[in-house]
């Protein structure tokens, strides 16, 4: 994703500031209420540990994971620091306490993806997210007004917003995803699930995170998955009625 901004960086420094500082903000944003929600329902469900680790805060330095920050800007998709929950503690019990933690990162992104969109979807600003080189040529080449600026950086932060809470989404270790399931599940299913999850989630999805690279693009499955539940959030939170990615 960043490699649309090198050529950017050599000819209109100005512009590289502009996008990449939108894709900045758009994921402190974006990865800092994500990981503050987890931390703040595990607390308000009688989980302190959150708290007491200093993961109830919006602070993007409490959150942020040094790899998850990287592959965001790489490929489009990343993580946070995991926030410590002891199940144990939640109210709901374990395996629906830790299922409504886990989706609360998610739901959250949605809740800011929304929010966000809302200028966009009543047009007091036009679609223009960051990661499009439609709107990289639209700066360069044309002259900008203030509402798309702004539109720059709610686009951006609807998108990145969209695209972690559909990642995190997917059923694999240690993906939130996979903390959701069990929740659906009898206490034997969940159990054989989750030493599923504990001994090949995490080697699935790092084959599926790496494929595209291997197939120089050819073959990319979890983002073909991913792909329509990005397109119709992207229209549903923003009212653009074009596709995001084709």
């Amino acid at each position: 994703m960043v490699f649309i901004y090198i050529d950017l960086l050599r000819d209109d420094p100005v512009a590289f500031l502009v996008f990449f500082g939108a894709v900045v903000v758009a994921l402190l944003a974006g990865i800092s209420f994500h990981e503050f929600s987890h931390a703040y329902l595990a607390n308000a469900l009688g989980d302190p540990t959150p708290r007491l680790a200093g993961r109830v805060s919006l602070n993007p330095l409490a959150h942020l994971d040094p790899a998850g920050t990287v592959m965001l800007f790489l490929v489009g998709f990343g993580w946070g620091k995991p926030v410590p929950v002891n199940g144990r503690l939640l109210r709901n019990g374990e395996k629906v306490g830790m299922a409504m933690v886990a989706a609360g990162g998610p739901l959250s992104n949605f809740l800011l993806a929304a929010v966000a969109g809302l200028p966009l979807k009543f047009g007091l600003v036009p679609w223009l997210p960051a990661f499009d080189s439609r709107a990289v040529d639209r700066f360069i080449f044309g002259t900008w007004e203030p509402q798309e600026y702004l539109g720059l950086f709610l686009s951006t932060i609807a998108l990145v917003s969209i695209i972690l809470g559909v990642f995190n989404l997917v059923p694999l270790f240690p993906l939130d995803g996979h903390r959701v399931v069990p929740a659906f599940l009898s206490d034997r299913a969940a159990y054989a699930y989750n030493e599923f999850q504990a001994r090949w989630g995490m080697g699935i999805l790092f084959l599926l995170l790496v494929l595209p690279f291997l197939t120089g693009g050819r073959f990319g499955p979890l983002f073909e998955l991913m792909r329509p539940v990005i397109n119709a959030l992207a229209r549903l939170f923003t009212g653009i009625d074009t596709d995001v990615f084709g």
